[in-house]
């Protein structure tokens, strides 16, 4: 008994080696040819490069950080300090309505926008594929907005501005129908969790992607939120740029390193 008791452990140990020395060996190269199939070991090389936020490859600077050349707007509300866009109102030139600094140096359609910004109260946010109301006042925007507030309950949205309204929420990833139906395809990640990622009081930085009728905000290397905007007679397909200061309480926005890359 004892003999047959060391055969049996004698052979589920060499069993259990030889399963080990199987799996430390490299998988079957795929499909006949060398080296390709998944790296050994189940590592992650991907061979997929993860952009950084100062990549401005094929991007245009719109600011020169001195002037506000190629920019308009009120010059009561909008100037240029420490290399930066300033938009400030205080208690005695508080805002009777939302104004906005529009850049005329094109109405870009597809396109990426790369920028930071600083928000010490308030709402402010970044326009994108706008048009002019004239007939409501000088500096006014209708169009799809990239949401910042102060209390980070709307940052990283999608907002329309005097249209639509609230198209996708921080979190979300959305769907408009023709005749503007708004569904929700997917939820990216919880609303609060991205929420952490914002840096309030400091500097962010907002990458907007407008590419057909897919519209992308991601801050801070975080996707905030995306929209299929399948709605033909409410979209937009390109237009104006600019920064929105909000009606409100006294405020002071910042904007700097701006850049633009048309697809």
């Amino acid at each position: 008994m004892k003999k047959l008791t060391f055969i049996t452990t004698t052979l589920f140990a060499a069993t259990l080696l030889a399963f080990a020395v199987i799996a430390q060996q490299s998988p079957a190269p795929q499909g006949g040819q060398p080296g390709q199939g998944r790296p050994p070991g189940g590592g992650m090389r991907t061979g997929i490069e993860a952009m950084t936020p100062d990549d401005h490859t094929g991007f245009e600077q719109i600011f020169d950080g001195k002037t506000l050349k190629g920019w308009d707007g009120n010059p009561e509300a909008w100037r240029v300090e420490n290399e930066a866009i300033v938009g400030e109102s205080t208690a005695d030139k508080q805002l009777k309505a939302n104004t906005f600094i529009i850049y005329r140096g094109s109405q870009p359609g597809d396109f990426e926008l790369k920028l930071e910004y600083r928000l010490n109260s308030t709402n402010s946010g970044v326009q994108y594929r706008s048009q002019e109301l004239p007939d409501v006042g000088k500096w006014v925007l209708k169009g799809y907005q990239a949401d910042i507030d102060f209390a980070n309950v709307y940052t990283g949205q999608l907002y329309e501005e005097r249209g639509r309204g609230f198209l996708a929420m921080r979190g979300q990833m959305t769907q408009i129908s023709p005749g503007g139906k708004k569904r929700i395809i997917a939820n990216l990640r919880g609303g609060d969790d991205l929420k952490a990622a914002i840096k309030n009081g400091d500097w962010n930085q907002l990458h907007i992607i407008a590419r057909g009728n897919r519209l992308t905000h991601i801050l801070n290397g975080h996707l905030m939120s995306e929209t299929v905007d399948d709605d033909p007679a409410e979209r937009a397909m390109g237009g104006l740029i600019g920064f929105q200061m909000h009606v409100g309480p006294p405020m002071k926005v910042e904007y700097r390193n701006i850049w633009l890359k048309n697809l």
